[in-house]
């Protein structure tokens, strides 16, 4: 029979569970955490628990918080289990399960106590995973969106904010005029150079609203940059039953993910840190390249294989490390030209860290799929794959690789079109993407026309005849003897 899982029932939750090894009553908060899903509880949290167990940073634990409806959602369930949360890490050898408890209490999703929340001196740190959409970031340009009506909203209303940064601009608004030291913005989302980005709008926010208040936020409040990395699915009614029939707990909101995690953090705050490099944190002075590799071997290799695998029809991204040809290319691709366009990386070998990301990849126990891989191609492949192009294009190399994946993705968008394919493109600009990609048929450089994604690669004499010739192959041979031919 299954236990529920609660502070009552801790101690009584089968031996092959770990429990935590310190005491509950022994924690008190220093950080508000604001986004609590299922990443944030695989991985800082999890960093966390893991430096409570060493005995020690008990003044450091987290209180969750959060402003949208999901938030709620999510506060509705972990208050039934007293905050506790059950991490299993799917190693394909050996699946493990632990309960979690960094987390103290979640604070009422209403804009009055969540400032006042953030208004006390206890807290330190106030972290962020909000997703990208959470940054008010403009598509095009990167910049903050300063006109979003969300945040004009908070500019003429700060005392009752709405978005994260209203609630951190009047947290620090009550902390400057109380004179109580300013906590650390840290943010936890995997965007580029994400402190930075939060730190833009915090300013910028903050100057519309005072601009001597913007002032004092620039000269005393701090905003580290970040590394973040841990593969986490998605929970479903699936993985709340598997946790029942593996090790006996009847969680509403566990979290599965693989056992790899990392993390990388600038050095930077303002009021003090836990000593998580105790547990495996790196801190350095600039995570700029870490990150890059991330993104170009991780979240690049990702879309890379992705095109080819749905083209063939694999689903799962496990499987597609299973075929040759895919592992075969995506190998060529990284090492000759995605590895070329980094600088060093202090204590990295570049080969060694693919060689980890062909491990994740090939995890059967993830079942990450190759859909969620192909979602949202449009924006996601002027971030992980047109970067790698353009540092290839601006170091004279030859990029044939990276045009294959281009060619793929344009191919796969045809497919989209196609209704007698089993594939659905899921794409904001699926409609426009299918008819360039027809027309590409006939016309291969229309595809690279679409400047608004492509800028001016399709002006690239190089770059478009190593396009135009693969996206011929692939209408002529097929996808398996175009990565073949590749290959050779």
């Amino acid at each position: 029979m299954s236990i529920k899982l609660n502070n009552l029932t801790l101690d009584t939750l089968p031996s092959k569970v770990k429990k935590p090894n310190y005491s509950r009553d022994s924690l008190s908060p220093g950080i508000i955490h604001i986004g609590v899903g299922n990443f944030h509880r695989a991985h800082q949290a999890m960093y966390m628990h893991k430096l409570f167990n060493t005995g020690v940073a008990h003044d450091w634990a987290i209180r969750g918080a959060g402003i949208k409806s999901y938030d709620a959602a999510m506060r509705d369930k972990l208050i039934q289990q007293d905050w506790l949360t059950t991490v299993v890490e799917l190693d394909d050898k050996n699946l493990t399960a632990q309960v979690t408890a960094a987390m103290t209490d979640f604070i009422e999703n209403d804009a009055a106590t969540l400032v006042a929340a953030l208004s006390e001196s206890e807290i330190r740190i106030v972290s962020l995973t909000i997703t990208e959409g959470g940054y008010f970031m403009d598509d095009k340009t990167g910049a903050f969106n300063l006109a979003h009506p969300e945040i004009q909203a908070d500019i003429a209303n700060v005392d009752s904010p709405s978005t994260v940064f209203g609630l951190i601009i009047a947290a620090l608004k009550n902390r400057r005029t109380k004179k109580i030291k300013p906590f650390t913005v840290m943010s936890c989302d995997n965007i580029p150079h994400n402190g930075d980005v939060t730190q833009r709008a915090v300013n910028e926010m903050a100057k519309a609203i005072d601009p001597e208040l913007a002032n004092w936020i620039s000269k005393n409040v701090t905003f580290p940059n970040s590394m973040v990395d841990c593969i986490t699915p998605a929970t479903s009614a699936q993985e709340r039953e598997r946790l029942k029939t593996l090790f006996d707990i009847e969680d509403q909101a566990p979290v599965f993910c693989e056992p790899f995690r990392q993390w990388v953090l600038e050095d930077n705050f303002v009021n003090g840190r836990p000593p998580l490099e105790d547990v495996g944190v790196e801190f350095v002075k600039d995570v700029a390249p870490f990150e890059l590799m991330k993104l170009r071997i991780l979240n690049g290799g990702h879309a890379s294989i992705a095109y080819p695998a749905a083209l063939l029809g694999i689903s799962f991204v496990h499987d597609v490390m299973a075929d040759p040809m895919i592992s075969q290319y995506l190998k060529k691709l990284v090492s000759e030209e995605v590895i070329p366009t980094l600088a060093p990386v202090p204590g990295v070998s570049f080969d060694e860290y693919f060689a980890i990301i062909e491990s994740r990849f090939a995890n059967p126990e993830v079942r990450d799929t190759v859909p969620r891989l192909c979602q949202d191609a449009s924006n996601r492949l002027p971030k992980f794959i047109l970067p790698i192009i353009a540092a290839n294009i601006a170091s004279n190399r030859d990029c044939k690789g990276l045009a294959l994946v281009v060619a793929l993705w344009c191919r796969l968008c045809f497919e989209g079109g196609n209704t007698e394919s089993d594939f659905t493109l899921d794409d904001p600009q699926s409609a426009r993407l299918i008819t360039q990609a027809t027309l590409a048929k006939d016309n291969a450089s229309i595809f690279l026309q679409m400047n608004d994604i492509f800028g001016n690669l399709g002006n690239n004499d190089n770059f478009a005849k190593n396009f135009t010739f693969w996206l011929e192959m692939l209408w002529d041979v097929g996808t398996l003897a175009t990565l073949k031919h590749y290959l050779k």
